[in-house]
C-alpha cells in the first residue's frame, strides 16, 4: 500500500546537526587544542569544510535539478555515475553508515566513565565497557524495528535539547585558568604541526555528519527543498559552534589539562559534572539515532536497484513494512552488523576505513556536481545553484586529504571498492559503468579544443602530418577490409570516418533505416575500435562523396585522406571510383584505394611496399601508411617489406636512395627487407608483383591522376595472384623525418 511521506525540513537539520555535534566534540576537541592550539584546531576546522561544505552545496544543487528518491547519497551517485559504480560506492556508504551506528554507541559508554572508574577503584570490580553499549544498542535497535523512523525523530528532538543545553552551560561556564591566562585571539597559538594530520584523522569523523539526514530522501515530503535547507543550515551552524569550542576550550584551560582530560569540558560548564556527560550521551545517542535511520534506507535502495547477486536478497532488503513503509528488514540486518562491532567493542581500525569510505562518497558527489557543471547539459537546470570552482575544490580536497590521514588505508579503500565494483559488474554486464555526465563533459571538451585549434588557425601546414581518414562504402555488412584497414590507421597515429551509405532521397523511412543500420554496425564491431561510425544518405556516390569531402575532421583538424573501396572480384565497382577521382582530386586530398580480397589478412607475412621510379611523390606515404598500419596488434608478427622495380643500370642508385631514406627517417624496417627487382624490357610490372606478393598480409602500390586518365580502371586490374590491396595517390609529397 502506498504510504504518506511524512517529514519536513527539520528532520533533515536535526539528523545532520546530530551527528555534526557528536562524540568527536565532546571526547577529541580538547585533545586536538592541546595538541595543535587554538589556530591548528582552527586550521583543521577550515580543511575539513572545504570538502564538507562544497558537498553540501553540490547536494542542495543536485536535489533541486531533480526529484532525489529513497536512498539518499547512494541515489544520487547511482543516478549519475551509473547503477554499478553507484551500487558500489553505495555498498561502501551503507558500511560505513551502519559500522558508525557502532562507533557512537561506543562513544556513549565514555559518558559513564566515572561509574567505570567508580567500580574499579572503590570495589576492584572491572567491568566492560559492553555492559552499558550491547544494552543500549538493543534498544535503539527495538525502537527502530517497532516504531520505525517517526519515533525516532520524535526522540531525535529529546536528545537535541539536552545536546543544546549542555553546549549553553559549556559556553557560560568559567575557570580560574580564563581570567588569569590573558588568552585572545592575538597570542593564541598553533604548535606540532608536525602531528597534523595525525589529529586531522581523529578529528575527521566530525566533519562526516553533515550529509546524515539527506538518507531520509525517501520520507520527505518535499526533498528538493528540505535538503538544502537542512544540510547547509547543519553545516553551517556546526562550523561556528566548531569554531566556539575550540577557542572556548583555549580560553579556559591549559594545553597540559586539555591533554590530560578527555571531559575537560565537564570542568568548564556549568554543573559539568552532570551536564557533560550528558550533553556526550545526548549527542552520541543522536548520532548513533540518525545512522541507524538512514543506513537501512540505503540498504533498501540498493536492494530495489538489483544492485545484489540474489533475487530473493534483493527482494527481502527491499521490502517495506505496508503500514508505515518502513524498511524493515533493511533496519534488521543494519541492526545485527551493528550490535556484532559494538560486542567487539574496538571499532578504531575500522572507524578509519569508514573516513576513508566517506571521504569517496564526498568527493564523488563534488565530482558529480562538477562534471554537470563543465558538461552543461540543458537538462541539468537546478533550482539552487553553487559554483563549479568550489565543487572542484571539494574534490580535489576530499582525494589529497584522504592519502594525507592515511595512504595505506587510502589504498585499501580504492581496492576494496576496485574489488566490489569487479564483482558487482560481473553479475551486472548490462549495465553501463559511466552515465552521461562523462559524455557531456567529453562533448565539451572535444568542441573548445575544436573551436581553439580552428581560431588559431592551426591548419596540417603548420604541424606534423598525420593521417585523418574518411572512408565510404555501401558494403559494410558484405565486407569489413575497409573498415579493418581505417582501424589500423585510427589506432595510434591517426584519426578515422566510417560512412556507411545507404542509396536514396533523405526521408523518414531512410532515416529510420540509417538509424536501424549504425545500430547493428555499432553492434557488430568489435569491443578495440578506434574508428568513428555514421551513416549517409544520398542518391548517388558522387553526391555521397562531395558530402563527405566536406564534413569536418572528428579530431579537430581536417580530413587528409579519403579511401576508397572496391571488390577484387567484382571490377566494376571501380568505375564508380574512377569517375569521382577527379572530384576528389580537386581537394587537398591523399586517395587511397582498397582493393578488397575474399582472401583473409595474413598479418604474419607483413606488408609489401612497391616502389617504382615514377612514384617519387607517393612513397613516403606508402612508407608511412606501412609504418602505421604494422603499430596495430594484428600485425605483431609482421614486417614491412620494400620492393623497387628498376633498370639494370639504376640498382646503384636505388640502393642508396633507399639506404638514405631508411636511415633518415629511422623506420623500423630491416636492410636485409629492402629488394630491388631489375624489370626487363619484356616483362611487366603487375607480372613480378604477382610472383613476388601473391602471400603478402597486404600490397601497397602507388598511382597517378594521369594513370586514371589513360588507364582507367585497368590500372587497378591484373592483380588476380595478390590477396588485399591499397593503392594510393598522395597529393603533396610528405616528410619522414
Amino acid at each position: 500500500m502506498e504510504y504518506i511521506k511524512k517529514f519536513g525540513t527539520a528532520p533533515v537539520f536535526f539528523t545532520a546537526i546530530s551527528t555534526i555535534l557528536g562524540a568527536i566534540l565532546f571526547l577529541r576537541f580538547g585533545y586536538a587544542v592541546g595538541t595543535l592550539g587554538f589556530w591548528g584546531v582552527a586550521l583543521i576546522i577550515l580543511l575539513g569544510h572545504l570538502v564538507t561544505i562544497p558537498t553540501a552545496l553540490a547536494l542542495s544543487e543536485i536535489a533541486t535539478n531533480k526529484r532525489v528518491e529513497g536512498g539518499g547519497e547512494y541515489f544520487i551517485i547511482s543516478r549519475s555515475f551509473g547503477l554499478n559504480i553507484g551500487a558500489t560506492i553505495g555498498v561502501a556508504l551503507f558500511l560505513s553508515q551502519a559500522i558508525s551506528i557502532a562507533f557512537y554507541v561506543i562513544a556513549f559508554t565514555e559518558a559513564f566513565t566515572f561509574l567505570f572508574d567508580y567500580l574499579k577503584n572503590s570495589h576492584g570490580i572491572y567491568l566492560p565497557r559492553q555492559v552499558i553499549s550491547i544494552p543500549v544498542m538493543l534498544g535503539l535497535s527495538w525502537m527502530i524495528l517497532k516504531k520505525g523512523a517517526d519515533l525516532g525523530v520524535k526522540a531525535l528532538y529529546g536528545v537535541i535539547i539536552v545536546l543544546a543545553l549542555a553546549l549553553i552551560l559549556f559556553f557560560t561556564g568559567s575557570t580560574e585558568y580564563a581570567s588569569e591566562s590573558g588568552f585572545s585571539l592575538f597570542n593564541a597559538e598553533m604548535r606540532n604541526m608536525e602531528s597534523f594530520f595525525i589529529v586531522f584523522a581523529i578529528m575527521f569523523p566530525a566533519f562526516t555528519g553533515m550529509t546524515a539526514g539527506v538518507g531520509l530522501s525517501g520520507d520527505l515530503k518535499d526533498p528538493s527543498k528540505s535538503i538544502p535547507l537542512g544540510t547547509i543550515a547543519a553545516t553551517v551552524i556546526g562550523l561556528v559552534i566548531y569554531f566556539f569550542v575550540a577557542f572556548k576550550l583555549a580560553l579556559s584551560a591549559s594545553p597540559e589539562d586539555l591533554l590530560a582530560d578527555q571531559l575537560i569540558m565537564g570542568k568548564i560548564a556549568h554543573l559539568g559534572i552532570v551536564v557533560i556527560p550528558l550533553g556526550l550521551a545526548a549527542s552520541t545517542i543522536s548520532s548513533a539515532l540518525g545512522s541507524v535511520m538512514v543506513a537501512p534506507r540505503t540498504l533498501q535502495a540498493l536492494a530495489n536497484d538489483q544492485s545484489f547477486p540474489l533475487m530473493k536478497i534483493n527482494q527481502w532488503l527491499g521490502k517495506s513494512r505496508e503500514q508505515d513503509g518502513e524498511p524493515y528488514n533493511a533496519s534488521l540486518l543494519t541492526c545485527i552488523i551493528a550490535l556484532v562491532f559494538v560486542a567487539l567493542g574496538d571499532v578504531d581500525a575500522v572507524a578509519r576505513i569508514i573516513s576513508m569510505f566517506f571521504m569517496v562518497t564526498y568527493g564523488s558527489l563534488c565530482l558529480i556536481s562538477f562534471l554537470h557543471h563543465f558538461g552543461s547539459s540543458p537538462s541539468y537546470r537546478p533550482s539552487f545553484k553553487s559554483h563549479w570552482i568550489l565543487s572542484l575544490i571539494g574534490f580535489i580536497t576530499a582525494v589529497w586529504v584522504m592519502f594525507k590521514i592515511d595512504a595505506f588505508y587510502s589504498f585499501f579503500a580504492i581496492i576494496v571498492m576496485t574489488v566490489l565494483y569487479l564483482y558487482i559488474n560481473y553479475f551486472h554486464k548490462n549495465r553501463k559503468g559511466l552515465a552521461s555526465i562523462f559524455a557531456n563533459a567529453i562533448f565539451q571538451v572535444n568542441r573548445n579544443l575544436q573551436i581553439y585549434l580552428q581560431q588559431n588557425q592551426m591548419s596540417r601546414n603548420d604541424t606534423e602530418w598525420r593521417p585523418s581518414a574518411i572512408c565510404i562504402s555501401k558494403s559494410s555488412f558484405d565486407r569489413d577490409n575497409a573498415f579493418k584497414l581505417l582501424n589500423w590507421i585510427a589506432y595510434k597515429y591517426g584519426f578515422g570516418t566510417y560512412l556507411h551509405r545507404i542509396e536514396g532521397y533523405y526521408s523518414r523511412g531512410t532515416n529510420e533505416q540509417s538509424r536501424l543500420e549504425l545500430e547493428k554496425l555499432l553492434k557488430n564491431i568489435e569491443r578495440n575500435n578506434y574508428v568513428y561510425i555514421d551513416t549517409i544518405v544520398s542518391p548517388s556516390y558522387t553526391a555521397a562523396v562531395s558530402q563527405a569531402i566536406q564534413i569536418p575532421g572528428i579530431a579537430g583538424m581536417d580530413n587528409n585522406m579519403l579511401i576508397f573501396e572496391y571488390d577484387k572480384e567484382k571490377p566494376d565497382e571501380l568505375n564508380e571510383i574512377v569517375d569521382n577521382f577527379s572530384l576528389v582530386n580537386a581537394g587537398d586530398f591523399d586517395v587511397c584505394i582498397m582493393g578488397a580480397s575474399r582472401r583473409p589478412f595474413i598479418y604474419k607475412n607483413g606488408i609489401h611496399v612497391w616502389i617504382k621510379a615514377t612514384d617519387e611523390d607517393n612513397t613516403n606515404l606508402m612508407i608511412l601508411l606501412s609504418f602505421i598500419i604494422l603499430g596495430h596488434p594484428d600485425w605483431k608478427r609482421g614486417n614491412i617489406k620494400i620492393f623497387e622495380l628498376c633498370r639494370q643500370h639504376e640498382v646503384d642508385e636505388v640502393r642508396q636512395r633507399l639506404n638514405n631514406l631508411l636511415m633518415l627517417g629511422r623506420l623500423p624496417i630491416n636492410p636485409h627487407n629492402i629488394e630491388i627487382i631489375v624489370q626487363e624490357e619484356d616483362v611487366s610490372a603487375k607480372s613480378i608483383i604477382n610472383q613476388y606478393s601473391a602471400d603478402a598480409g597486404l600490397t601497397i602500390l602507388g598511382y597517378h591522376k594521369e594513370n586514371i586518365k589513360h588507364e582507367g580502371r585497368q590500372m587497378f586490374e591484373g592483380y588476380d595472384k595478390i590477396g588485399n590491396m591499397l593503392f594510393v595517390n598522395s597529393y603533396s609529397n610528405k616528410l619522414i623525418e
